[in-house]
């Protein structure tokens, strides 16, 4: 039997791995194309976790060799404002990717302000044009980067053919559970989709050869839900206090399901990653799509 550090996926480094891909293409659109793949992104007041996510991308973007553009705005900021800034972005020819931290303040409609972000430069993959393109299988879709980081996981621990694997999703968020989904779909898995009002939902878990956890509930998958050789994608990110301490957790008790799964994602360490990884993965992919060329990033 393997021993439990051989099961944890290492999301740290499958992000590693996909920067420095990213950080390839950069340099030959570079060199090849005289293009530079820029990211805009914008913080709307004084979040201290917003601030350490945005510093994160910000790093990990120049590391790249791509064009970093940072806008912070009070939170007094109003909503024609920030869209003023969005439209002066989304006509920028040097901004291919635009990210909008969130949450904004409540005096601020998130969807219209996702909704006003050009859809080919929307990196986040939340505008509905870019859901509908997923939907459809269209090539120019940017993808959720939180569900494309899942996929890669998955493929991590089983390889790269997925096809014919039951993969169940707790949590049918617009953010996650949708959108990883339909990618699950598109690698011809057969895919249940569980939520709150699934009937026996441990039973149904327990049927999942790939098992997405995202409820936004701490530890809220246990062990005994997952059946033997499964492999699990926790997405949760939960702060809880325990003896006397807070610490990060996901939505399945990790403790417990690695003792059952083949496979497990660790909370911090697994999907976390991924996401600014994949959301630079965008960003290039971006840059390819205005400009008419190939992107080399699958």
């Amino acid at each position: 039997m393997a021993d439990a550090k051989s099961k944890i996926i290492d999301g740290k480094a499958v992000a590693a791995e996909l920067r420095e891909t990213v950080a390839q293409e950069v340099t030959r659109l570079t060199e090849h194309h005289n293009l530079v793949p820029g990211l805009a992104v914008v913080l709307v007041g004084e979040d201290p976790a917003s601030q350490v996510y945005v510093r994160n991308k910000v790093r990990q973007t120049e590391a790249a060799g791509m064009k970093s553009f940072h806008f912070d705005r009070p939170p007094s900021i109003s909503q024609d404002e920030l869209l003023e800034l969005i439209d002066t972005l989304n006509a920028d020819e040097q901004v291919h990717g635009i990210l909008v931290q969130l949450p904004l303040p409540a005096h601020i409609d998130e969807g219209a302000v996702i909704e006003a972000i050009s859809p080919d430069k929307d990196v986040d993959g939340f505008h509905a044009i870019n859901s509908g393109r997923l939907l459809n299988g269209n090539a120019r879709a940017l993808v959720a980067c939180t569900p494309r980081g899942c996929i890669d996981l998955a493929k991590k621990a089983l390889g790269s053919d997925l096809s014919g694997k039951h993969a169940v999703v707790v949590g049918r968020s617009n953010i996650v559970g949708k959108p990883v989904s339909i990618l699950l779909l598109q690698e011809n898995c057969t895919v249940t989709i569980a939520h709150s009002r699934t009937q026996d939902l441990a039973a149904v878990c327990r049927t999942a050869d790939i098992l997405v956890a995202a409820v936004g509930r701490p530890e809220f998958i246990q062990g005994d839900w997952i059946k033997p050789g499964c492999t699990v994608i926790d997405v949760g990110i939960n702060r809880i206090e325990r003896d006397g301490q807070s610490r990060l957790v996901g939505d399945v008790d990790f403790d417990a399901a690695i003792q059952h799964a083949a496979a497990v994602t660790p909370v911090p360490g697994g999907v976390g990653p991924m996401t600014i990884a994949c959301l630079l993965r965008n960003t290039v992919i971006a840059a390819c799509n205005i400009n008419g060329l190939q992107s080399q990033i699958k």
